[in-house]
């Protein structure tokens, strides 16, 4: 990672995020909870949003700095204001990378890309629908799911890396489709207590790594 042009500014707040975001499974995986726990659980993602802003130089990279920013502020709001708050701070999050993604379409895209990115919409909806229907309000999570899963197809057709960038997107979908499982009793809320957390924390630090590291490079050409 510290080979491409552009990674050593803030080196230190990268660094910061993978303490903290790596750190915190241990707070999953022990249950507990609390003001300090909540504030523990948005240092992964807030520092990330912090090194994005640090490497702006332009309107992506800003871009890129909110959607990490909205992503920290879900992760506090979740626990400090509820599932419904935090969803909330999440979709407008989504809603900015989408717009950033497809302000940055890649130019040629394979059969078998193009095919997953109009795949990943409705085949999430198909999942939760799977898993948590008929029970009342599933649909709430079906549409929350859809914001996800289009972040998720941006992505993955965006310009900057699929192996970085495009994966981190599918493992934030994951994540949250894990989380479904578990509410929806399609899996024990002990298996997907070890995949919610690591499967995104890692997402949001490839998201990160792979807009804001390409764009770093870009500006020094």
């Amino acid at each position: 990672m510290s080979g491409e042009q552009g990674w050593d500014r803030a080196r230190w707040l990268w660094l910061a995020a993978l303490v903290g975001g790596i750190s915190f499974f241990a707070a999953v995986y022990l249950r507990l909870d609390g003001p300090a726990i909540w504030a523990w659980k948005t240092t992964g993602v807030a520092f990330l949003a912090l090194w994005a802003a640090a490497n702006a130089r332009e309107r992506n990279g800003w871009l890129i700095a909110a959607v990490l920013g909205f992503g920290a502020l879900g992760d506090w709001l979740l626990d400090a204001k509820g599932l419904v708050t935090g969803a909330a701070a999440f979709a407008v999050g989504h809603l900015i990378a989408i717009t950033l993604y497809l302000l940055n379409r890649r130019g040629q895209l394979t059969p078998s890309q193009r095919l997953l990115g109009w795949l990943t919409m409705p085949a999430t909806l198909a999942i939760v629908w799977g898993m948590l229907s008929p029970a009342p309000g599933w649909w709430h999570a079906a549409v929350y799911s859809l914001f996800v899963a289009a972040m998720a197809a941006a992505a993955w057709t965006s310009r900057f890396p699929r192996y970085r960038t495009g994966i981190g997107a599918m493992l934030f979908l994951a994540s949250d489709l894990f989380i479904f499982a578990g509410e929806g009793a399609v899996l024990s809320k002990d298996v997907t207590l070890w995949l919610v957390w690591p499967l995104y924390f890692a997402g949001q630090a490839l998201i990160a790594w792979g807009v804001v590291s390409t764009l770093a490079k870009e500006a020094r050409r």
